[in-house]
């Protein structure tokens, strides 16, 4: 746990008693704060009652007497309108933070000379498997590493700081909306596209969110930002030091860019082209030789030279694998890890439960577990990686449904459509071969059978581009559900060692 200073004797109200709230209650408690806790559910204020927590209906309490609100990053800040709390926080001046933001204060509380280096991630998607990627390098190359966030262990819950440890965490954009110091040493920015528009009133104010990660790095802060998609392309435009754009766009501006022009081998030069936006006035390389990065399939380019080499990792196919696998090299580096102790991270990383898992073969039938493509932008990174799937997707459909995948449809062998959006989703696919499976078991057994009468090596992927409410709890719970469907089948769990 990483005490909370700060706050030493006054009681600090924490409303939303989930993993990130009751572990900031413990971390302002040990920290010397008198934390006062209540939820909505009963069982969240149960909780807390058991651990000797004081339990106090924040809505008849003394505002005047409350140092901070804590406030979970379920709760709404902003927009459809303020919750409750924040509305009674902002009225009696008390001040509205979240657990990362205590994380920050707690580290710098510490003499400069005694901080920990901080690692932050952030992203429409693929943030958690960039986050889990960049936790193995490190560690790989000898690093303390204490991985956390919005991925696995909450933040404060994490080991208390050593000045040797690195810490790699994934943030939400709920999460650093509740933030006003927050400085990581290394920010990425995987990509942006619409999500969560409701929590933010619109677009550019959930782009404003992600880019709150950059807000208050110093002159030796590294950012690192996706830059295939025109909000990624602005963050990286209007930041003023060392940043680092990160590409894996297929389809290029016209022009070509001269640090990209005089690679070794003209097929690697072919599939490497130019990044798709100028560079700042004032861009300075974040280390020596690297002020952007190209990511192709099977490898990472910068200034003309082929980097890295990913045609063995299993667990990195396609192109959006590969600039997850750029943001992890450039952040071991710009943290002073060798290139070849990077590179042997990269290639023997095993992959990010329901994220690409490969879980099973039968036969010559591989099974993919995508569960965590939670929108049709996450199902996109998977269907692009293979020529020909029988892919399994459903439940709660996001705006816009799976029409913006229409130029992948081709990619498609045949569909399973599962939970509430496959009517809509049968009616966007059209003539692409599908079938209505309705539940996630009778739908691994039709691709099974299908895939398999195919004949030759195939893939079946579940990745849903939709939430899992329907009929899972989470998109992990759906994920375990279909790994269970494939090894019920017969099939041989595969790692990707």
């Amino acid at each position: 746990m990483i005490p909370v200073p700060g706050f030493e004797g006054r009681r600090v109200a924490v409303f939303g008693l989930g993993r990130s709230g009751i572990t900031a209650a413990r971390a302002l408690q040990a920290g010397g704060a008198i934390p006062i806790l209540w939820d909505d559910g009963e069982a969240g204020r149960a909780q807390a009652k058991g651990e000797g927590f004081t339990v106090e209906d924040l809505a008849a309490a003394d505002w005047s007497d409350f140092a901070a609100l804590v406030l979970s990053p379920g709760a709404p800040l902003t927009h459809p309108r303020p919750h409750w709390t924040v509305d009674l926080a902002r009225s009696a001046g008390v001040l509205v933070l979240g657990d990362i933001e205590l994380f920050a204060r707690a580290l710098a509380d510490r003499p400069k000379d005694q901080r920990p280096r901080v690692v932050a991630i952030t992203g429409t998607n693929g943030k958690s498997t960039t986050t889990a990627l960049i936790g193995w390098v490190l560690k790989s190359a000898g690093l303390t590493v204490h991985v956390g966030g919005n991925i696995g262990v909450g933040v404060l819950a994490l080991p208390e700081p050593t000045p040797d440890a690195v810490y790699v965490i994934e943030v939400s954009s709920y999460q650093l909306d509740l933030t006003t110091t927050f400085a990581p040493d290394v920010a990425i920015l995987t990509n942006i596209s619409p999500d969560h528009l409701d929590r933010h009133g619109g677009m550019d104010g959930y782009v404003a969110a992600k880019a709150r990660i950059f807000a208050n790095q110093g002159p030796d802060g590294v950012a690192l930002v996706g830059v295939d998609d025109t909000w990624g392309q602005g963050v990286a435009s209007e930041r003023s030091e060392r940043v680092i754009a990160i590409s894996s766009s297929a389809h290029p501006r016209e022009g070509g860019d001269p640090g990209l022009s005089s690679g070794d081998d003209a097929e690697d030069q072919r599939l490497a082209p130019s990044l798709p936006v100028e560079r700042p006035q004032n861009w300075v390389p974040a280390f020596a030789g690297m002020s952007g990065i190209k990511a192709v399939p099977g490898a990472i380019w910068s200034e003309g030279r082929k980097l890295v080499n990913l045609s063995t990792a299993r667990s990195l196919p396609g192109r959006h694998n590969a600039q997850n696998a750029a943001f992890a090299y450039a952040t071991a580096r710009a943290l002073g890890v060798s290139h070849d102790a990077a590179v042997a991270g990269l290639l023997s990383f095993p992959g990010l439960a329901h994220r690409m898992e490969a879980v099973g073969r039968l036969g010559s039938v591989r099974f993919i577990n995508d569960s965590k493509a939670t929108n049709a932008d996450a199902a996109r990174q998977a269907l692009a990686s293979y020529r020909s799937v029988f892919w399994i997707a459903g439940g709660v459909p996001k705006a816009g449904g799976i029409a913006d995948l229409a130029d992948l449809f081709p990619h498609i062998a045949k569909a399973y459509l599962i939970g509430d959006a496959a009517p809509a989703f049968a009616e966007t696919l059209a003539d692409t071969p599908h079938v209505i499976a309705h539940t996630l078991d009778a739908a691994v057994a039709a691709a099974a059978a299908d895939a398999a009468s195919a004949g030759g090596d195939q893939i079946v992927l579940l990745s849903p581009a939709c939430a899992s409410f329907d009929q899972f709890k989470d998109f992990e719970a759906r994920g375990e559900a279909f790994r269970a469907a494939v090894l019920a089948l017969g099939a041989v769990p595969e790692t990707a060692s």
